[in-house]
């Protein structure tokens, strides 16, 4: 995911909005990267990722595009340095107490996937009021996928599906 900000708020005149997707999902990638490269704090990268995202959900909404889905944390991420683990979970948290007015006044409904049992307590209270408060918008859906992974799905589907 670059970190540039995306400053397209009008659709471009050559593009049609017929032909836009009505679904747009990112991987919440290489931020840390950047921010190495840039000869900065891994930290600077996530909360540059973060005003990206919200640049990019402003320019789905302003287009009419109506579902964006971010995959924000897999269940690799745990596995990263327990200080950046703590600051991402933190930078979650503070992030959406910061932005909830401002997506509830932009009609944004707000859902999260993922096995979020494992998150900090404080960050599911977070996740939980952002949802009930967003529940009855109309506008984009903004989906943040959190805590996912590849081999943990298969697993609960497993788990999940009836014996035979």
């Amino acid at each position: 995911m670059s970190v540039e900000p995306i400053i397209l708020q009008q659709l471009p005149t050559d593009l049609s909005k017929d032909r836009l997707p009505q679904h747009v999902a990112v991987i919440m990638d290489g931020n840390g990267r950047w921010a190495k490269n840039q000869g900065k704090p891994r930290i600077i990268g996530h909360q540059k990722g973060v005003d990206v995202l919200k640049d990019l959900l402003r320019c789905c909404k302003d287009w009419g595009i109506p579902a964006l889905t971010a995959y924000a944390f897999s269940t690799e991420n745990w596995g990263r340095p327990h200080g950046e683990v703590q600051f991402l979970m933190t930078l979650f948290e503070r992030v959406l107490r910061r932005e909830l007015q401002e997506m509830k006044a932009e009609n944004v409904k707000i859902r999260f996937v993922g096995n979020l049992q494992d998150l900090p307590a404080s960050l599911r209270q977070e996740i939980d009021r952002s949802m009930e408060d967003t529940k009855n918008n109309q506008g984009i859906q903004f989906t943040v996928a959190t805590n996912y992974g590849g081999r943990h799905e298969i697993i609960q589907a497993c788990q999940r599906s009836p014996p035979k």
